[in-house]
């Protein structure tokens, strides 16, 4: 008999006041009938931006919303754009769906992200720009040498920041480092707005261009020419709402889970078989994830069936479980192999974390996996 679920993958945290503060901020959106691109969504946006060292905000959508928006912005129509094999669907599907071609890099074991080499190897002679995502929260030391890099040979930087809400490295926040940056606000997120994303730069350019495309490329929100081919992108003033009452706890969620991530790096040393992917030195992940490497063997689906059906404990989604070629809808686009990227998503497990994870919580998890691959 499976025992009643313990501690599950992911928690979506709003205590009562929060709750309270946004159908305030809620009832007046609807009493001004300002449902979208107001008030709210501004001050978001302003708010946000100020908090990851950005000067512009553009609320809108998804994520995923943000990232094509960004490279329309960059004009990767017909050329290739470098994202490392180890990454969600949307970071390659943003780039084909604005008219370009991703290339996929390999990607550093220790980062699980983009590195100097695995970039330059990947880079073609119809390159235009590079993403690099902050997997898990895990901003790469390399990441001013990236940039430098991509500056020097007259490539955009786009951040894919969908798991670095707070994250740092040397004390600079990730979405600063790139010509423009992508967030998520999906509910798992480390904070959520329901539904939508946020583009962050200081490109006046890039934020004017995200303006268009969001609102179906009109020249102006009442009226106006449709000068781009932009789509339905825009973020409602009732998620606007949502996202001002969670990015005030994002410092408070952020400790939690550090502290969380601590708990876990002291409790898994003894145990054999998982190797956690810490953070490297200047890095300040926020924990939106907790991977680990399995020892090679280990079959990661029958031990998280067994920590589920055994403990109560639910493993969260990896990050990522294949990697981008294997996709079928991205069959054939490798230019070589790419065998690191093939090792860490066949080994990879993230351990649960959330903003209001309790010790016991942690201690059940460590537990269970200790009961199952030994001491």
């Amino acid at each position: 008999m499976t025992p009643p679920l313990r501690v599950p993958a992911a928690r979506v945290v709003f205590n009562e006041s929060d709750r309270a503060e946004i159908l305030r901020l809620i009832d007046d959106s609807l009493r001004s009938g300002s449902l979208t691109l107001g008030a709210h969504t501004a001050e978001l946006e302003e708010a946000f931006a100020t908090r990851h060292g950005a000067a512009y905000g553009v609320g809108v959508s998804s994520g995923t919303a943000a990232l094509e928006i960004a490279l329309r912005a960059f004009g990767v129509e017909q050329r290739e754009v470098v994202v490392p094999a180890n990454t969600f669907f949307a970071t390659a599907a943003a780039v084909a769906h604005a008219g370009g071609t991703p290339r996929l890099a390999d990607v550093d074991p220790t980062t699980l992200g983009l590195s100097c080499a695995t970039l330059a190897d990947a880079v073609g002679d119809s390159t235009v720009g590079v993403v690099v995502v902050h997997i898990g929260g895990i901003v790469t030391p390399e990441i001013h040498a990236i940039r430098s890099w991509c500056d020097q040979h007259g490539l955009f930087l786009l951040e894919d920041a969908a798991h670095a809400h707070g994250a740092a490295f040397g004390g600079q926040p990730a979405g600063s480092f790139g010509h423009a940056a992508a967030f998520s606000f999906y509910p798992t997120k480390v904070i959520t707005t329901g539904e939508g994303g946020m583009l962050l730069t200081d490109d006046e350019r890039v934020r004017d261009e995200a303006r268009l495309h969001r609102d179906q490329g009109k020249a102006g929100f009442v009226g106006g020419e449709h000068v781009r081919l932009g789509a339905a992108w825009r973020m409602s003033e009732l998620h606007a709402s949502v996202g001002l009452v969670h990015l005030r706890r994002l410092d408070e969620f952020v400790a939690r889970r550090r502290q969380v991530a601590a708990t876990y790096d002291r409790r898994l040393a003894p145990i054999d078989g998982i190797e956690p992917v810490r953070p490297p030195a200047g890095c300040t992940s926020n924990f939106y994830k907790y991977p680990a490497l399995l020892a090679e063997g280990i079959d990661r689906t029958a031990l998280k069936e067994r920590l589920r059906d055994r403990y109560g404990v639910a493993l969260s989604g990896e990050v990522y479980a294949r990697p981008l070629h294997r996709e079928p809808v991205f069959s054939g686009i490798a230019h070589g192999p790419l065998p690191t990227a093939e090792d860490v998503c066949a080994r990879q497990v993230c351990l649960p974390v959330h903003s209001d994870m309790s010790d016991d919580e942690v201690e059940a998890v460590v537990d269970a996996l200790g009961a199952e691959l030994g001491t």
